[in-house]
């Protein structure tokens, strides 16, 4: 993860939620210093060392920051994250934009350590797409990836991707492919998008880079597979759920991605309470 683009993006967070002041600490409080501890509310898998890093340096570069786990490792309800000390008006400044960012991030990468599980096959990476937050493309695909996922293009610059509405406006696969290959340059890959065998046979014969295969059941994907060359990446996509996940666990698929990794997230639980030194 970019640490130079976190912290501008952390930057732009505080200053939404703060605006000039935060009235109700700053009133309460002048020079006190206190601690407080991040604590796991629910069982899951953590991500977001670097967002509390970060986020509480961005505040005050003297807070001191004893994190208890490492990004993708097991939590347990009740387990300490973290340790923050320093002044209190600081670490009550910064502790709802942290706490928002790390409990998505768990979320994230608690939901694609279970879908990896679910389909227990290594020979076939879980991968993420483009159904990102607007703003948190890094930190959700950053959470992916501690999760044990793989990350798919991260924008429209990333690689080419042929879809339905691009075959449809060309008119055909191999017009839309010939068109890519005069204008791009070879380190490109190229994805072609195919829901049906008619498409799977035109996207073999453009030599696509790649062929995904939208919205099929794992039937028709074992059909389609019998199609491609071993030389073509295959891919499905569309319509899989988690629970559907071990019913494609015997294809010999090289990637399986979800859009719901990403978009459809129940973020971890955590909070962070203050300390008390006894």
């Amino acid at each position: 993860m970019n640490t130079l683009r976190l912290k501008k993006q952390i930057e732009e967070f505080l200053i939404e939620d703060v605006g000039y002041q935060d009235l109700t600490t700053d009133a309460i409080f002048n020079d006190q210093s206190g601690e407080i501890e991040f604590l796991a509310k629910s069982n899951g898998y953590f991500c977001g060392e670097d967002v509390i890093r970060v986020g509480y340096s961005t505040i005050n570069s003297n807070i001191e920051i004893n994190l208890q786990v490492k990004d993708g490792d097991s939590i347990q309800k009740g387990q300490t994250i973290a340790y923050v000390k320093g002044p209190i008006n600081e670490l009550l400044t910064g502790e709802r934009v942290i706490l928002n960012l790390i409990q998505r991030m768990s979320g994230i990468t608690t939901k694609t350590q279970h879908a990896v599980q679910l389909l227990n096959n290594p020979r076939t990476k879980i991968s993420d797409t483009r159904k990102t937050t607007p703003g948190l493309r890094m930190l959700e695909k950053y959470a992916v990836t501690k999760g044990g996922g793989f990350n798919h293009r991260f924008g429209l610059d990333h690689a080419v991707m042929i879809k339905d509405n691009h075959i449809s406006f060309c008119g055909s696969i191999s017009n839309a492919v010939q068109k890519v290959k005069d204008q791009v340059g070879h380190m490109v890959k190229i994805v072609v998008e195919a829901e049906n065998e008619q498409q799977v046979h035109e996207a073999v014969k453009a030599k696509a880079d790649c062929i995904l295969l939208d919205n099929m059941r794992p039937n028709e994907i074992a059909e389609m597979l019998k199609l491609i060359p071993s030389s073509i990446l295959t891919e499905a996509s569309g319509g899989i759920t988690l629970q559907d996940l071990p019913k494609y666990s015997n294809l010999t698929l090289d990637v399986i991605s979800l859009g719901c990794l990403t978009h459809q997230i129940e973020s971890l639980d955590i909070s962070a309470e203050v300390k008390i030194n006894s």
